[in-house]
């Protein structure tokens, strides 16, 4: 096994249908421009409250890569 070295990036993922949906569109966004993906990290969790309700969920993850060799 090579030794890796990794870059993380941070993004802010959303979704109105929970926290695992903003962290699929925040790994789905980074996919369109990141190679190499191998590691999320959660880091924060906040919802967006509208009339009483919840109305969309925002979470804070890093991804990490490996570089290009």
């Amino acid at each position: 096994m090579s030794d890796h070295i990794y870059k993380k990036i941070e993004l802010v993922g959303s979704s109105k249908e929970g926290i695992e949906g903003a962290v699929q569109n925040a790994v789905a966004k980074a996919a369109e421009s990141v190679r190499n993906m191998r590691w999320l990290e959660v880091g924060e969790i906040r919802g967006h409250i509208e009339d009483q309700k919840v109305a969309h969920w925002q979470v804070t993850v890093k991804i990490g890569f490996t570089l290009d060799e």
